[in-house]
Parts: C-alpha cells; structure tokens; sequence
C-alpha cells in the first residue's frame, strides 16, 4: 500500500487576553485571528481535502477566543489600529517618494478589513465554533512542558483540565459528532517514558513526538507509530517533510514572499525577502511551485509505504509566512493532482497504519522535543532556571495544599507552568513581558493560597472550569 501524508496544525497562543498591548500582548492574539486563523478556516471548510487536515487547539487559546468581550476587541484593534497603522505608514511613504511602497501597504490593509467582514459574517461572531467541528486534538491546559512539571497530580492537573475543557467544547461538533479520539498534541513535544501511563490514564491514546536524534534524520521509522507498553501510540513527526517547510533554508524564505522581519515603523511588511517591493501576483506563482514540489517530494518519502507527518504550528501559516494559508490550499489541490494519499490523523491510526508499531529502543530513557535543539534546554536551562524552579516551587506547595487550594491558586499554577515565559526569554523574543508575566501568576498564587477566598482573580477566562481535584486522585 502506498504511503499517506498528515497534516497536523498546531494551534497555540499564550494566555494574553486583557495581559498589555502593543509591543507585547493581546495584540497578538488579534494579529493569529487575523492573519490566521480566520484565513485558514476557509481552506478546512472550503477546500477538497480541508477535513483531512489534523487541527489542534490548546485549550489556553480557546479559552481566549471564548473570553467575554474578546470579539469586540479584535473589531476594534481591526477598525482603530491596524486601520491607523497602515494609513500612518502609506502617508509616510507617500511623502518620502515611495509610492511603489504606499501602494503595497495600501493592498495589505485590506486584509484586516477582508478579516473584520469574515468575522462578523460568522455565526455569532464565534469563531471558536466555526473552529470547533475540525478541532480534534487537544492539549494540556496552558501548553506546560509535561517532562518538567514535578509531580504526577501536577502533569494530572494540566492534562484533565485541558482534556475536560475540550470535550466539554468541542465533542458535540467535531468531526461529525464522533467527539475526542484520544489524540493530544503534547507541549513542545516533549515526551518522556515515565508520561506515558498518566497519558494513558487521562484517555489520550496517541501523541506525536520528536525523535529525529533517537533514529537518526530521514530513518523510515519516522513514518510508523510505536507502541508504548503503557498504551498510547506514540507518532513520530518527519523532520526530513516538515524541513521543506520549516527551516532556514524552507520554502517561506523564497526571494519572492514577503519579508516578515523587515518592518515598517507601524510593524507593516511591504517588502519581499529579495528586497524588492512585495508582489502578491509573483509570490502566488511561487505557492504553486512550492505546493508541488512538496507534494512530489513527500510521494518520494512515502513510496515503500508508511505514514508521513508534517506538523506545524498554525501561526506559521498567514502570520510569520504571509503566504502559508495559499500554500496549504495548493497542497491540497496537488495532493489530488499527484495521487497523494491525505489523511487525517485520527483516521489513519484508527485504520492501522501500512507498516506494524514498533516499539523504542528498550535503553531509551532521554527526554525529547522539537525545540532547539531537541531536548529542555529551551525550557530548563542556566538563563531560564529561577522560572523553572519557582514554577516546581509553587506547584509543590498547591500539591500541598490538596483539596483546600483555591481554585484560583489553581489557575494561577496553570498559568505560570505556561512554557511561553520560558520559551520567550530564551529567545530573547518579548524584553522583561514574560518575566513580569511569571512574577505576576507566582504573586496572585501565593495571595490566594493565604487568602481562603478573599482574593481577587487576575486570570480572566483561562481554564473556568478548574479545580484541585486531579492533584488528589490516583
């Protein structure tokens, strides 16, 4: 049997709702609906082959897509600032003499507006349900690094509130009415052995991990789920697939796409990566050669069988490629035109794949995940240490805590076991915003766990529905 392809889209975006603005903030949750999510919604539901493509929603980032008001504010950073933003940096380039650049800018705002008239034309200006009947992977409750989070009521707490929270969302829509299938995307993915029975304890059934370092870069066991004696299956992501796409040298840094790190003041792109002025006609040629030589490509890798997965964060597609959301549309259109097999994940592991499971090397212990590079150094590393341990150091004392913890010393927990605070001051990516963020959730934990209820909550809407009961149960 010939071998198939999935597409799995990882979508994430740290707790920002009502947390600043611009630089850091909110703002880029607005920015992802925008530029992605709202366009990627018209190729699942649109495109022949849409359904096949595997979505993933951390619970975090529906949390901030269903916070009271959240709609409203994406309408008016649309309407009041990227409208000003773009009419700011068109009159600059104008009057500078650049109106080839005035021109470019003047065609991308009508982006934001084509994503304000998208949004309001949805159900309700919902557009965690138009989301939900394609979200059938979940995640943990706020993206923690399961490896590093210290006890088991702790990795119990992350994964039953992120799990309860999608099934109690989505199991009614997604993918006709059939509910959760037991995939979860893990953080980072960043597995150890010792994960899997509390995996399989909260019902997950199959994650995908990173284990280029454990076969090697290109090995065909990369296209064949293993069987863990705990239960779930584990499913290697093909480094050798997700390159084409994801690397220095992919497809996005192409002469012809747009430039995202060249900005103008108003944090605007007219720019190709050649440095020439964008032209959308020249890069949407590109899509299709790019589309077709992933296609053809990935036929080649698949050839004597097996199961090819490319994931991706979603983001990557619309708001850090400009073009990614075309892409996937071309992908699609050639995966017919070639003959490639597309399959969404949960059906291909229900199918059983082309080859048998096997199982890890038996002296395997290492932690893995597809960080840089592929082990917790992002995560848990000299620069990042005082997070690290303050986050085991407060998970240690609402474990303590047992059945009296506040349910907002709960979230607060959830909140600052996030991996993005770490992840961002290893990367240099949000100045002091993810240390104050962390100092924040660490000082509302301490005050609710003193304050037997008389505390107020700075979490807003992130998990609603939690409470201490997983750090108690077996």
């Amino acid at each position: 049997m010939s071998g198939r392809l999935a597409i799995v889209l990882h979508s994430h975006m740290p707790y920002v709702e009502g947390f600043g603005t611009w630089p850091f903030g909110e703002e880029w949750l607005w920015e992802a609906m925008a530029t992605s999510y709202l366009p990627l919604l018209d190729v699942l539901d649109g495109v022949p082959g849409g359904r096949d493509v595997t979505l993933s929603l951390t619970p975090v980032l529906c949390d901030q897509l269903a916070a009271p008001g959240a709609g409203e504010r994406f309408l008016a950073f649309l309407r009041d600032v990227r409208r000003a933003s773009h009419r700011l940096d068109v009159d600059g380039c104008r009057a500078s003499g650049r109106d080839d650049l005035a021109d470019e800018l003047a065609r991308a705002a009508g982006d934001y507006e084509w994503a304000a008239d998208r949004f309001r034309a949805l159900p309700g200006q919902d557009l965690l349900a138009a989301l939900a009947p394609h979200a059938a992977w979940c995640s943990s409750a706020t993206h923690a690094v399961l490896p590093l989070v210290a006890t088991d009521g702790g990795v119990r707490l992350q994964l039953r509130a992120g799990i309860d929270a999608h099934r109690r969302r989505f199991d009614a829509a997604v993918r006709g009415g059939h509910g959760w299938r037991g995939g979860l995307w893990l953080p980072e993915c960043a597995h150890a052995s010792w994960l899997d029975p509390l995996l399989e304890e909260a019902g997950v059934h199959a994650t995908c991990v990173d284990l280029t370092d454990v076969f090697g870069y290109g090995d065909p066991r990369h296209l064949r789920p293993l069987r863990t004696d705990a239960g779930p299956l584990l499913v290697p992501i093909d480094r050798q697939t997700m390159e084409l796409v994801w690397s220095a040298d992919g497809y996005p840094a192409h002469g012809h796409y747009r430039d995202y790190h060249h900005r103008t003041t108003h944090d605007h792109h007219p720019w190709a990566v050649d440095g020439s002025v964008y032209d959308p006609e020249r890069a949407r040629a590109r899509v299709r050669v790019d589309a077709a030589d992933f296609v053809a490509r990935t036929r080649e890798r698949v050839a004597g069988g097996g199961l090819a997965v490319c994931a991706l964060d979603t983001e990557l597609l619309g708001h850090w490629w400009y073009e990614g959301v075309w892409w996937l549309r071309a992908v699609l259109e050639e995966c017919v035109a070639q003959g490639l097999g597309l399959v969404h994940l949960d059906d291909a592991l229900a199918q059983g794949d082309p080859g048998p499971a096997a199982p890890l090397p038996p002296d395997d212990r290492r932690v893995t995940s597809w960080g840089t590079p592929r082990d917790l150094s992002t995560w848990d590393a000299p620069g990042v240490a005082e997070l690290a341990w303050q986050m085991r150091e407060a998970e240690l004392r609402v474990v303590a805590a047992g059945a009296d913890a506040d349910p907002r010393a709960v979230r607060e927990l959830l909140a600052l076991q996030s991996s993005d605070w770490a992840f961002m001051v290893t990367r240099e990516l949000a100045g002091t915003y993810p240390l104050e963020r962390a100092a924040g959730h660490r000082e509302a934990l301490d005050t609710a766990l003193g304050s037997v209820g008389s505390s107020e909550p700075t979490v807003r809407h992130l998990a609603p529905h939690a409470t201490a009961a997983p750090l108690l149960e077996p």
